[in-house]
Order: C-alpha cells, then structure tokens, then sequence
C-alpha cells in the first residue's frame, strides 16, 4: 500500500505523530482539525462562528494542497465540546458547502478536546 503525507504551511502542523492528510490513490483523509490560526499559532477561542469557521478554512487548505476540492468531500466528523453549539456550528458548516452536495456526516460530543478546543472537524474527501 503506498500513502503519501500531505503537509501545508497553511494550516497548523500536526500536534503530535500524525499527519495533516493521508493521500492513497483517489482518497485523502484529513486529521482533525481544531481552530488554530497557521499564521500565529493561537487557538482561536470564544467565538463557535469563528472556531468552526477556522476549522474548515484549514481543511480547505489541506485540500487544495493535494489537489482537491470542497466538492470532493464524502464523509466529515464533528467533535463538540457541547451539544449547545449544534446549531450555531451546523449553520457555519452548511455555509461551506453552498453550491455543493454535502457529504456524509456525523457529529459526535465529546468531553474535551486537543489544546482545549470546543470544536474539531475531519474530513475524507475521493475523486
């Protein structure tokens, strides 16, 4: 089986030993990803508009660094820190896929997550 590790500068390097994205043949698959701003290396706090918004601009990057798209997306994973933020991270999350069929989805509660963020999403995306 042959992977390839996908790395860009535009978005936050990984926080332990694993890699942004994963491409295997068609597939990629992309690690969580928290709301850390690459440029400064903050997490992005207090605002779910903002984190989740963050969230996905770095997935958006990881794409685009192995060449694929939004639209490629099959599948995605929400991890919250409270079921509350539902609404307000879904209508952001629906936002990114405008002019676009949405993937698969699920998202998940979880009691914490890395560096103390309130949401992290991953992605697998196939062309």
């Amino acid at each position: 089986m042959s992977k390839q590790a996908i790395f860009t500068e535009k978005a936050p390097a990984a926080i332990g030993p694993y890699n942004q994205a994963i491409l295997h043949q068609n597939t990629l698959f992309v690690s969580g990803q928290i709301p850390i701003d690459p440029a400064t290396g903050e997490l992005i706090e207090g605002d779910r508009v903002k984190e989740t918004r963050q969230c996905l601009e770095n997935i958006k990057n990881i794409l685009a660094e192995a060449g694929f798209r939004i639209d490629h997306i099959v599948k995605s994973s929400i991890f919250l820190t409270s079921m509350g933020d539902f609404a307000t991270v879904n209508e952001v999350y629906g936002s990114f896929f405008e002019g676009c069929t949405a993937p698969a989805r699920e998202t998940v509660a979880v009691s914490a997550l890395p560096k103390g963020a309130n949401v992290e999403i991953s992605v697998i995306a196939m062309r």
